[in-house]
């Protein structure tokens, strides 16, 4: 109920709910009510849902990322640096994030703005020119993903080669046309790049399967079946 609830936008009494329990809230009653937090933009209850998430789990890396990824949202820039020192000072480490594809039985790994692939520069121009039609079908880049306060120009390219992007370019080029392309990936899918995705899915008629940390997404014909909340 309480994850229903989060999903309807109604983040303030998904945590009277999970305040009410007779049982311990789990750390992933929090975790999902502070993804809503930062969908919804209510920092304010933000806040509270990472202060009982990090009392549960002081060593998680995605509370933090997750708080400092909604007040990136608001531009609460000094709140988003003030939750990065707060990482530091707990010598909590942002485990890197990377995704994968399997292609005719190997494995093609990328991270982001990586170059080690032997068909880099092909895939660099794809992404181009996906991020080219993707736009021209309503794509429009979520800047407040990158996390840093600098020109909207800078920010867009900043999210052109997240790892996921660059795994599901390698995808379009290596395998056959209606497809489907699935790809993992260890780390939380960005906002921009799930949105991408179901870009992607809809102009190049491509089923796209990508499990991340969280679930598993199925992009279809511009849709995810996650209903937009992981």
């Amino acid at each position: 109920l309480a994850d229903a609830l989060g999903r309807a936008g109604l983040v303030r009494e998904a945590e009277k709910l999970i305040e009410s329990l007779s049982m311990e809230a789990s750390a992933s009653m929090y975790r999902a009510l502070l993804a809503a937090c930062r969908v919804k933009g209510d920092t304010e209850t933000g806040k509270r849902v990472a202060t009982k998430l990090l009392e549960l789990e002081p060593s998680d890396s995605s509370a933090y990322v997750l708080l400092s990824n909604m007040y990136a949202a608001a531009s609460k820039w000094s709140e988003m640096k003030l939750a990065r020192i707060m990482m530091k000072g707990q010598k909590v480490k942002k485990d890197p994030g990377f995704s994968w594809i399997e292609v005719k039985n190997k494995i093609h790994l990328f991270v982001v703005d990586d170059r080690s692939n032997p068909q880099s520069e092909s895939i660099y121009k794809k992404v181009k020119d996906v991020i080219r039609d993707i736009k021209q079908e309503g794509y429009v880049p979520e800047t407040d993903f990158t996390l840093v306060d600098v020109e909207e120009e800078e920010k867009e390219r900043a999210l052109y080669y997240h790892s996921e992007k660059l795994a599901v370019a390698f995808g379009l080029m290596n395998t056959p046309p209606s497809t489907p392309i699935r790809v993992i990936k260890n780390l939380r899918i960005c906002g921009d790049c799930h949105n991408a995705m179901k870009f992607i899915a809809k102009v190049y008629n491509r089923e796209i399967i990508l499990r991340d940390a969280n679930r598993f997404h199925r992009f279809k014909t511009g849709q995810c079946s996650c209903g937009d909340f992981w």
